[in-house]
């Protein structure tokens, strides 16, 4: 029994070391950003998602979940996924652009928060399956994976217009209804097929050989999975015929 006080102190900090881990890899960004070093700037809030990914999932499996361990993580999203990549788009292009500039980063800021915070509060009353509105970790890919692949400050003016309304744009689907899938459901003590795992590591493959196109490719797939799910789902009931309500009989 005196042995067992060790392993589950360790085991309940865990998750926080990971939680520092994208803590730090966010305010680092800051750092990057601010130096003028875009292109390392972006992948470390790419790392920064991966640990938010494995704090989470630790904690389940470790069964170590816990209130300050929520709160923790939460404020840490918002300086890595909040903070850093609105500040990173800022300073990447929209800076260019004064009037509308600062209010569009801002803007993603306030939503990402706003994001949280509902989620915090609604976590246990929805379905587990799926986030509501854009998840701020894919908010904050989608940005940081486009400053991977195109890392210079855009040269056109429109160019800046286009960042700005991916900026405006993705503020509002992290506020939005629209349902994403959550992955909370992927068991991974589950045994999977020889296939699976092939799979699993030709997507590491390709990550690893074409990192910039794979990465983008990933987060803008994600990031258009919920409009176009509600844009289906929107066409199919329009399709469907009502079905036929049976009048009442007439009492005998």
């Amino acid at each position: 029994m005196a042995r067992a006080r060790p392993f589950r102190r360790g085991a309940s900090i865990l998750p926080s070391l990971f939680t520092t881990g994208n803590l730090f890899l966010g305010f680092w960004s800051i750092v990057k950003t601010l130096d003028g070093r875009f292109a390392e700037a972006a992948p470390l809030i790419g790392g920064a998602v991966v640990l938010d990914m494995l704090d989470g999932r630790i904690a389940r499996l470790t069964s170590t979940q816990s209130e300050f361990g929520a709160e923790y993580d939460s404020l840490a999203d918002a300086v890595s996924f909040g903070v850093a990549p609105a500040l990173l788009a800022y300073c990447w292009a929209l800076q260019t652009i004064p009037r509308a500039g600062w209010p569009a980063a801002f803007l993603f800021l306030a939503c990402g928060v706003l994001r949280l915070a509902r989620f915090n509060v609604q976590k246990h009353v929805v379905d587990a399956r799926f986030f509501v509105g854009l998840p701020i970790p894919a908010g904050a890919a989608q940005l940081a994976a486009i400053v991977f692949v195109f890392p210079d400050r855009p040269a056109a003016h429109w160019q800046a217009v286009a960042v700005l309304a991916l900026v405006v744009a993705l503020a509002f689907l992290m506020v939005s209804t629209f349902r994403y899938r959550s992955f909370k459901g992927v068991d991974l003590r589950r045994r999977r097929s020889y296939i699976s795992v092939l799979g699993i590591a030709l997507l590491f493959l390709l990550v690893a050989t074409q990192p910039e196109a794979s990465l983008l490719a990933a987060t803008s797939l994600y990031t258009a999975s919920g409009p176009f799910a509600a844009a289906f789902s929107a066409l199919r009931r329009r399709e469907d015929p009502p079905q036929p309500v049976d009048a009442p009989q007439p009492a005998p």
